[in-house]
């Protein structure tokens, strides 16, 4: 990307999404037809091919850029950086069997398209079994696939040594956080600290400081350019999570392509959940307790918990922070000299990250 100005970004990363996207598809399609054919359930290659073929490809695109900051643009570390997109797949996969979540991208949720085949053709057992079961391994081959398409990407062992550490520390967090979301209950109201923490772990890094090492580490760069993006991709990584937390529940289904308000219906412990209810007031607060205890929750009661919200400053609360963590990036890319034009992607990253449609 030498010599891009600012205003041809839009259409790079265009490019790179849609090489990134081409690229699994090129991976998976022969695996679904002979591996995956052979599984007995004919419609798993048909559900992975279609699921893979969205994404905003962030990850990839991340990583990429931490590539481009040691080397210059290549084939087999474009396809390296793509297989990020399976290794979301996986996550996606299982986190909407862990959130019963019914939509993902638009269309229903793998798992309920696999328990629709199940019930249509009036096979045993609990056709909700079999889609959460059906969903959970085909994300397991996806977690298989993405660390195959990465050691298979052409690039030479040397650089993909510098990888795996990195590689296995991000999937290592991906996991503890999920787990310790799963654990954590709103009805506890957990400190907003350890929400924070938890989406560090199981969203920030995994989206953004990861992948920017591990492109960087396979690039051969120093030790303070992995630190530089190390604190800008904690800051990015974090600014992301908390737009999401506001999207979850103010974001529409075509921005997010998930119910909307869908963090209210799981009652997840959200940087802006946990935020309103420590700005509220007395009587608001306990309106907001009645909620989280509620044992369902109508599209009355969930309009009135948004207006609940809204009335204490929560989101505006989770704005500032979004800000200042954008700030805190792009000053960590002023202080590690990332040169130009990297620095200019990586700052219109941030915006992107930070900024996401509602």
């Amino acid at each position: 990307m030498r010599g891009l100005g600012a205003g041809q970004l839009d259409s790079w990363r265009t490019g790179l999404r849609s090489a990134a996207l081409s690229r699994v598809a090129e991976f998976v399609a022969p695996r679904c037809a002979d591996e995956l054919g052979a599984c007995g359930v004919d419609v798993a290659g048909d559900i992975l091919l279609q699921f893979v073929a969205g994404g905003k490809c962030l990850r990839s695109t991340f990583m990429y850029l931490g590539w481009l900051c040691g080397e210059p643009d290549s084939d087999a570390a474009l396809t390296a950086a793509a297989s990020l997109e399976l290794l979301h797949a996986f996550a996606l996969l299982q986190d909407d069997v862990m959130d019963d979540s019914e939509r993902r991208r638009g269309r229903p949720a793998a798992h309920v398209q696999f328990a629709d085949w199940h019930r249509r053709r009036g096979l045993s057992g609990p056709s909700r079994r079999f889609g959460e079961s059906a969903a959970v391994l085909l994300g397991d081959l996806c977690l298989i696939w993405a660390e195959q398409m990465l050691r298979d990407s052409g690039l030479p062992h040397h650089r993909l040594a510098r990888a795996w550490p990195r590689y296995d520390a991000m999937r290592t967090e991906l996991a503890i956080g999920q787990f310790a979301d799963l654990a954590t209950d709103l009805r506890d109201l957990p400190p907003l600290e350890a929400v924070l923490e938890v989406a560090r772990l199981k969203s920030g890094n995994y989206t953004v400081r990861r992948p920017l090492e591990i492109g960087a580490a396979m690039a051969g760069c120093d030790e303070l350019v992995l630190a530089t993006l190390a604190s800008y991709g904690s800051d990015v990584g974090e600014a992301f999570q908390l737009r999401d937390d506001i999207l979850g529940i103010f974001g529409s289904p075509t921005a997010t392509g998930k119910p909307n308000s869908g963090d209210l219906i799981e009652r997840k412990a959200t940087s802006v959940v946990v935020a309103a209810h420590r700005l509220a007031d007395a009587s608001t607060r306990r309106q907001l307790r009645e909620l989280f205890a509620a044992d369902r929750l109508d599209d009355a009661a969930i309009e009135h918990w948004r207006k609940l919200i809204l009335a204490t400053g929560a989101v505006q609360w989770v704005e500032g922070l979004i800000a200042d963590r954008v700030g805190a990036a792009r000053k960590a890319l002023e202080r590690g000299m990332i040169r130009h034009p990297l620095a200019d992607a990586l700052g219109d990253m941030a915006g992107l990250c930070a900024g996401r449609a509602a």
